[in-house]
């Protein structure tokens, strides 16, 4: 989602700096362009610079805080999931990662190589992800892969989530499914 819109900071803020992952502290008072709202995240120019800002700290630029997602349950006290069905709520987690410097999602990116998605002995499900980058010197690539851990964990019946970044088969733009090159001006 396109936003694009100048904003002054309302309070200090912490934020990561694109494309090299090092947190910074901006400013109250300093300008910003949001330059789009991907996931639960900001990505803001400041002075020429690319910032992330977590949507948890969204009040900082004046956009709504993100919604507090619902406490997880224990596995005991959780329904009992079917595979497919975490399965399914895996994607649809992933597809709310991305690139902040990328307004589309990993997985039309086609940066998700695996997905496995395994019960595990005492209930509950462990989901393992071998996902790419488009670039192997990215500085954001922990970052990205640490959002899609933390998203994965979040979901109600999984216990355990392993997001690896992988090299091979190197990432190219034929990965990309046909929306993401349209999207992107590839069509």
């Amino acid at each position: 989602m396109s936003e694009n819109k100048n904003v002054v900071l309302l309070r200090d803020v912490e934020a990561i700096r694109v494309p090299t992952g090092e947190k910074v502290a901006l400013a109250k008072g300093e300008e910003a362009n949001i330059f789009q709202k991907l996931g639960n995240n900001y990505t803001v120019i400041v002075q020429g610079n690319m910032f992330m800002i977590d949507g948890k700290n969204a009040d900082a630029i004046g956009e709504p805080l993100q919604e507090k997602s619902p406490e997880k349950t224990t596995t005991t006290q959780s329904q009992q999931f079917t595979q497919e069905e975490i399965e399914k709520k895996v994607w649809e987690a992933l597809k709310n990662c991305y690139d902040p410097e990328i307004p589309v999602n990993i997985v039309e990116l086609g940066l998700v190589y695996d997905c496995k998605v395994e019960p595990l002995k005492d209930g509950g499900f462990k989901v393992n992800v071998k996902m790419t980058l488009t670039a192997p010197g990215c500085a954001m690539g922990p970052m990205i892969a640490q959002d899609a851990q933390n998203k994965l964990i979040a979901i109600d019946g999984v216990n355990e989530a392993n997001v690896e970044l992988v090299w091979e088969p190197p990432w190219s733009q034929e990965m990309m499914s046909e929306s993401a090159k349209l999207q992107l001006g590839f069509l």
